[in-house]
């Protein structure tokens, strides 16, 4: 079955580490990628656009659709026997002991 890991993560959780301690994060988001379909990694929340329409109109903003402490940072789209497998893999994401979370999805229908 395949899952998705909806990666949340506080930006500010990251302020302050050495270079060798984010060379180390990477090192680990990274060995979690290569057990995966399909991920990336998206750009700051700076950069997010929001679609919204109202009446027909269509009103666009700069910026999430909400303000949050934790922002959806990225994705891995896995494959996993069941959920504990899914569980445990999600578990090695850094974002999930750095004051964020790994949320996991069943996946109607996975298109390669």
């Amino acid at each position: 079955m395949h899952y998705a890991l909806l990666i949340y993560e506080r930006p500010s959780n990251y302020e302050g580490l050495s270079d060798d301690e984010r060379s180390a994060m990477t090192a680990e988001y990274m060995a979690v990628g290569e057990e995966a379909v399909g991920s990336a990694h998206l750009q700051p929340v700076s950069m997010a656009t929001t679609v919204r329409v109202a009446d027909g109109d269509t009103l666009v903003t700069d910026g999430p659709f909400a303000d949050t402490k934790d922002v959806f940072g990225g994705y891995y789209v896995i494959e996993a026997d069941d959920l504990d497998g899914a569980i445990a893999l999600a578990a090695r994401v850094p974002a999930a002991r750095m004051g964020g979370c790994v949320e996991i999805r069943p996946v109607r229908g996975f298109l390669r």
